[in-house]
């Protein structure tokens, strides 16, 4: 019983974890990406398409992402969707290729985009906390039903909160990455 909670809650804060890496991929650093793109949909005769199903995502340099729509027509909807973003990026568009340059930050862009990154990194560690505090209710609630003794709930928070350690320490090391991305000029 121990073991599924303990399963439960490092599945979970694993998922948080990801979650956390996902968010983190979306802030803009000075350098063209193609994961920045990763969350736009395009309208693909009429229903919305996610932009990898549609078109081809590199990088030319490093301030360059290409956009190749797979079919000509769709040139102009890829080029808006990436317009009407939050990126706040205007691509060109060259016959079927469509270049996006990536514009340099400015120190005070970049010191809020590390303000930014560190309130998803703060949420994610909240999740993981709330993880843990549900998983320490289930093991009292264990020990209420009788099904654990009061020694093994001990044990069990230990493990608990060693998992929860393990994942604040992960979820800060991806922030100091980031932050570190995010400054380099």
């Amino acid at each position: 019983m121990i073991d599924d909670i303990k399963k439960d809650a490092a599945g979970r804060m694993g998922k948080s974890v990801d979650a956390l890496g996902e968010n983190l991929a979306k802030v803009r650093t000075g350098r063209a990406h193609p994961s920045l793109l990763d969350h736009l949909v395009v309208s693909y005769y009429g229903s919305d398409v996610p932009l990898k199903q549609v078109a081809n995502v590199g990088v030319e340099d490093a301030r360059t992402i290409t956009v190749q729509p797979y079919e000509q027509q769709m040139v102009s909807a890829v080029e808006k969707a990436i317009m009407e973003s939050d990126l706040g990026l205007n691509p060109n568009s060259a016959g079927t290729l469509i270049r996006v340059p990536m514009p340099p930050l400015t120190e005070e862009r970049r010191r809020d985009m590390t303000k930014i990154v560190r309130h998803e990194a703060e949420q994610a560690r909240v999740a993981v906390r709330n993880i843990r505090r549900d998983a320490n209710n289930d093991l009292k609630a264990l020990v209420k039903d009788k099904l654990i003794s009061e020694d093994d709930e001990r044990r069990g928070q230990e493990i608990i909160q060693k998992l929860t350690d393990q994942h604040v320490k992960e979820i800060d090391e991806l922030l100091e990455k980031k932050e570190k991305d995010l400054m380099s000029v």
